[in-house]
């Protein structure tokens, strides 16, 4: 089957930049999102059942409110037949680099590029080689952590209280803002910015580290910097219709980036957007038809928006096992930050010949591995390559009876691709459709 890519894209209409209305602090007002995005198809002329694909993802602060679920599928509903996903930290720094086109950098250069997307409350970075991903983390650094009301400061972020209280700093709500002690914070900032790209961050610096520490090997040879807080630095937007106000230290965090002697020591790579960066361009779906054999809980079925994690096994079984564990704990970080239950698929590659030891081998290692998934209860999803799909998914049910199996074979998908697998057919395929995000570049 040929596999269908993207080869082009035109951008019909660009909305403005509008600032996630909230019912409460710990919520999303869904009604007024929903309205929004009316008024915005309204004036691009466009209506929602005309979209035959696109994506609904919630980042950032956004995504830890308590309806974000809830509020990002009944979006979809109303939007067109849409490919939704909540994107915790490290899955929101890999989004923003391949919108930022750091990715499509890392792969004609072949150099070592983060992008850093800073926004409202973080920042995550995405470290990539010849595009390979090498690394992530991410930083309770952004433009929101203080905010404003004329000279009076409203909200400081906890992570920024913490900061204040290490250096003894009296700063409150309420209080007139100085921009001495702004400034000093957002040089911190900057400075800790570049202590985590060396990977030598200080125990002083831990309140702005948010979950693990950088887990790349290599040094970085350049930066790029995208989201809200780049738009400061290289002002991509100008002549764009624009509703947000930047009452915070978004302004003066750019600014001190930019004065950064620590972050001078990279080439900076102007990026192809900024606040956007995250925003998908366009999706696209195309479908293939499994392999025959196949081992399926046809009860099971159908299944939507399945986030696609690879294992590479570099054609040595002995070392794939080994990457297994750590790799089902990194799709749980990735796709359910939330631990809410957010199922995926675990698309196997590069596996070597195997004989009947091989697969009860490699069948015990995944159940292992799976136990660390916070909802034991829904199906496992094991997309391979290579003809195995029956043998190892049959295994998989004679060593654990009760565990729901989807295995199926002869799929090509990447990292990062969602998946949807239909019901089972009298010929005994599913139909897989492959949904591929697709970014600005």
């Amino acid at each position: 089957m040929p596999r269908i890519e993207i080869i082009n894209k035109e951008v019909l209409y660009r909305s403005p930049i509008y600032r996630t209305p909230l019912l409460y602090s710990t919520s999303i007002n869904s009604s007024e999102v929903e309205s929004l995005v009316q008024r915005e198809y309204l004036k691009a002329g466009i209506k929602p059942k005309t979209i035959k694909t696109g994506a609904v993802i919630i980042t950032g602060e956004t995504a830890t409110k308590q309806n974000a679920q809830e509020m990002v599928h009944h979006l979809s509903n109303h939007a067109g037949d849409f490919l939704v996903a909540t994107a915790g930290p490290d899955l929101e720094g890999i989004i923003a680099a391949k919108g930022s086109g750091a990715f499509e950098y890392s792969k004609k250069s072949g150099k070592v590029i983060a992008n850093i997307d800073i926004g409202g409350g973080t920042a995550n970075v995405a470290v990539y080689k010849s595009g390979k991903l090498l690394g992530t983390c991410t930083l309770h650094i952004g433009g929101r952590l203080i905010e404003f009301a004329g000279s009076k400061i409203t909200s400081i972020s906890p992570p920024v209280r913490e900061l204040f209280q290490q250096w003894r700093v009296q700063v409150k709500e309420g209080n007139q803002r100085k921009d001495s002690i702004i400034k000093g914070l957002t040089e911190y900032m900057s400075a800790v910015i570049a202590r985590m790209l060396n990977r030598q961050l200080l125990k002083t610096d831990k309140p702005l580290l948010l979950g693990h520490a950088p887990n790349w090997r290599e040094n970085i040879d350049e930066i790029m910097f995208s989201g809200g807080v780049s738009e400061c630095l290289y002002r991509y937007e100008n002549g764009s219709p624009v509703t947000a106000q930047y009452d915070d230290i978004g302004e003066i965090l750019a600014a001190s980036l930019r004065e950064s002697k620590e972050l001078s020591q990279w080439t900076w790579v102007k990026p192809d957007e900024t606040v956007r960066a995250t925003v998908l361009g366009a999706g696209t779906q195309t479908t293939e038809i499994s392999g025959a054999t196949i081992q399926v809980d046809s009860s099971q079925l159908p299944l939507r928006n399945l986030p696609v994690y690879q294992v590479p096994f570099g054609h040595d079984l002995q070392e794939g096992l080994k990457k297994l564990p750590a790799a089902v704990q990194h799709a749980v970080d990735v796709y359910d930050s939330q631990r809410e239950g957010q199922n995926f698929a675990l698309f196997l590659t590069e596996i070597p010949y195997l004989g009947f030891r091989d697969i009860q081998q490699l069948a015990a290692a995944i159940l292992e591995s799976v136990k660390v998934k916070p909802n034991g209860e829904q199906p496992l999803v094991i997309v391979l390559e290579s003809d195995h799909a029956k043998v190892l998914g049959q295994t998989i049910k004679v060593q654990n009876p009760k565990q729901n199996i989807i295995c199926i074979d002869q799929i090509r998908v990447e990292n990062g691709d969602y998946i949807d697998i239909g019901h089972l057919l009298q010929t005994s395929v599913v139909p897989v459709v492959i949904k591929t995000l697709t970014f600005h570049h």
